[in-house]
């Protein structure tokens, strides 16, 4: 079998990746230990996140032509790509989170919802909380001033209630 006939499965699994992904990472792993690597394996899994080692020429070829072609610059070394279809900042986000108590892993650049990032946009990307947080922020504080409003009517109904108790 020809080469190109062996890496054309691996081209059209990075590019199954990318397809519909909302982000992708870019990482330099050297340095981490067997136990390190599982345990990132096991946050990125938790997180939805695929999370794998793949040669640059395979993702060069599965980006072409691609938002993700903007990853061209970082694919030198060692490399494993992370991608979320789900929340576009996990990826980010948990390779960020992983790297404080890890400092081999190196975030190199990223995509995210379309637009390219490098290291030091990828790590501001890294702050924001996931979509369900976000959510529940949102709605905490649409929820606080009608709770407010509910108890204000509530206090108005029992003042006028025991004001016709006494009349």
């Amino acid at each position: 079998m020809a080469k190109v006939e062996l890496k054309q499965p691996i081209v059209a699994e990075i590019a199954g990746l990318f397809d519909g992904a909302k982000s992708a990472v870019v990482v330099d792993y050297r340095g981490l230990t067997v136990e390190q690597d599982t345990r990132l394996r096991r946050q990125l899994r938790e997180a939805g996140v695929s999370y794998k080692v793949y040669k640059n020429t395979m993702i060069r070829f599965a980006a072409k032509g691609t938002a993700f072609e903007a990853l061209e610059p970082h694919l030198e070394g060692p490399t494993a790509l992370a991608v979320s279809k789900e929340d576009a900042t996990a990826p980010a986000r948990v390779l960020a989170e992983f790297a404080k108590t890890a400092d081999k892993l190196e975030l190199k650049g990223g995509i995210v919802e379309g637009t390219y990032y490098d290291q030091k946009g990828i790590n501001v990307i890294a702050t924001i909380p996931s979509r369900e947080i976000l959510l529940g922020r949102l709605f905490g504080s649409m929820q606080s001033p009608i709770a407010n409003l509910a108890r204000v009517l509530n206090q108005v109904a029992e003042k006028q209630g025991g004001e016709a108790e006494n009349a």
